[in-house]
């Protein structure tokens, strides 16, 4: 039977091993969850570089005792000049282009994240900036093991980022993707991190970092400038949260695509359904994700510009109508425009009952692709997902695109604290209520809920089509029935990465922790 790892002193999960070992080092040296996580989000920008860098997003949600959970959104916003008029001029007016220099149109958010999560370490307790990004700075000059995944995903993605600007010399290996095993080194991105830990982190919006990324993007034809990444600041928020049975839910307010997994979630348990791996689990769970993305995709955008706050969605009596359109036995038909995404989620708790629930992204697989030569950050081409039309996703000036990255956190009825969640695009709200119902509502080990086979229902991560995808693990009676009830159905690989790479940590009320990874990706859960 699968377990997950056990501690009393702390536990982390990661999508690389070396990001899970950086936070585990952080943990048993006495820091904090949040510092752990920052060790582990520096370390895993370097070892996994196809999902993931310090030219990207990143979204926190943060328990501590005896306190509301806070958020953290260190969401890009799209440069002062980004405008359709501006990519009109240029020969865009259908879409943005999304690889290349006029793909990277946002401010990365993730490091200024960083910085605000680290604020809520008090100042005469937390760990020199040095010692956690020392990992990670050493993954880079001294070289790391290229993962099956990343060399696998740069074949795939060659032909969409071969080319653009210092992406060959810093990803490919005479002009080829890099084999399995092959020792990559980073210098140039070992030496950004060394700067930041010498400097500090601000560095990277107003210092010399940023003007050497403004310059480089303004030379490369991005709308970005030097003054775009002085305005930046991450924000303290509120999370998005909903009562239900099993305890308070809450994840990353818009324009994440939080509240839609808050919705599948506060639907399914409308549905009352009783047994898991059942019919009524998986369809219950499928037309839920129906419903919510549905108003996702019809109204979530930044949320300045959004008719009816996220939060508003979340209401009782809109729930409760909305589940009664759920019919028990026929499927919705399918499908709608569907949002593609690229990101990991790490997970952490400490000893003092800090959990952490964090997500860093991309966007798409190596981003834009627009590599800094001098720096060795990828740019995320995050802001490729604005529309040029009307609407509350439309471009403009220093608004936030549209997120499918959105870390989930739960304080269960029980007094346990669970953080979860995937990479995966569309697939992230599918997956995190696999993983919750499986392991809250029906009792499963952590780790056997992250590892059994899961679905996704249109496209995701490296995926074109929009049909309803089942690992070929699944109980073929059960597969049938689904084909039965109007699912187009398509198997894919028994571990697909199509299915996300999940992970979770579990506080207990005795300070028992726990914490699982997925299988499908290369990572680690430790407990100590």
């Amino acid at each position: 039977m699968l377990r997950s790892a056990m501690g009393y002193n702390g536990a982390v999960s990661a999508p690389h091993r070396a990001a899970a070992l950086a936070g585990r080092d952080v943990l048993e040296a006495g820091g904090t969850a949040i510092e752990a996580m920052v060790a582990a989000a520096a370390a895993v920008a370097v070892a996994y570089p196809h999902m993931n860098g310090i030219g990207g997003d990143g979204f926190w949600v943060i328990h501590k005792p005896g306190q509301a959970p806070v958020g953290i959104s260190g969401c890009g916003r799209a440069a002062g000049l980004a405008t359709p008029e501006w990519y009109a001029a240029r020969g865009a007016t259908d879409a943005i282009p999304s690889r290349g220099a006029q793909a990277a149109l946002t401010v990365p958010g993730t490091i200024e994240g960083w910085a605000k999560a680290l604020d809520l370490v008090p100042a005469d307790r937390r760990l020199p900036l040095s010692q956690l990004l020392a990992p990670a700075i050493a993954l880079a000059c001294e070289g790391v093991a290229v993962t099956a995944n990343q060399s696998l995903t740069t074949a795939d993605k060659l032909a969409t980022l071969k080319g653009v600007e210092g992406f060959d010399e810093t990803f490919l290996v005479d002009g080829a993707p890099p084999e399995p095993g092959y020792r990559l080194r980073q210098t140039a991105l070992g030496q950004t991190l060394q700067r930041l830990a010498d400097v500090g982190l601000d560095d990277y919006y107003r210092g010399d970092i940023a003007a050497t990324h403004a310059a480089f993007l303004e030379k490369a034809g991005s709308p970005l400038r030097l003054d775009d990444f002085d305005r930046f600041a991450a924000e303290q928020v509120t999370p998005l949260t909903v009562q239900v049975n099993a305890g308070q839910l809450y994840n990353m307010i818009a324009p994440t695509q939080g509240v839609s997994s808050l919705m599948i979630l506060a639907l399914f348990d409308r549905l009352n359904v009783e047994t898991a791996e059942s019919f009524a689990h998986l369809h219950g769970l499928i037309e839920a994700t129906k419903l919510a993305f549905i108003k996702r995709n019809a109204e979530l955008g930044d949320p300045d510009y959004m008719a009816t706050p996220a939060q508003d969605w979340l209401q009782a009596e809109d729930l409760d109508a909305l589940a009664k359109q759920v019919n028990p036995e026929t499927a919705l038909p399918w499908p709608h425009e569907a949002k593609a995404g690229d990101t990991i989620w790490m997970g952490a708790a400490d000893r003092e009952g800090c959990v952490v629930s964090f997500i860093q992204s991309v966007f798409w697989e190596f981003g834009s692709g627009l590599t800094c030569p001098d720096t060795g950050v990828y740019f995320q081409n995050r802001g490729a997902g604005f529309s040029l039309q009307e609407g509350p996703n439309q471009l403009g000036p220093y608004r936030r695109p549209f997120h499918t990255l959105n870390p989930a956190l739960a304080q269960l009825a029980d007094g346990r604290v669970m953080a979860y969640g995937t990479m995966g695009g569309e697939g992230q709200p599918q997956t995190q209520a696999a993983v919750f119902t499986r392991h809250v509502l029906f009792g499963q080990d952590l780790q056997e809920a992250v590892t059994a086979p899961r679905w996704l229902l249109g496209r995701t991560w490296g995926d074109a089509t929009t049909s309803l995808k089942l690992e070929d693990r699944f109980d073929p009676e059960l597969v049938a029935a689904l084909t039965a009830a109007g699912h187009e159905v398509e198997m894919i690989a028994p571990f697909s990465d199509l299915a996300g790479h999940a992970g979770a940590v579990v506080m207990h009320p005795s300070g028992l922790m726990e914490c699982a990874s997925d299988p499908r990706a290369d990572g680690a859960a430790i407990a100590v």
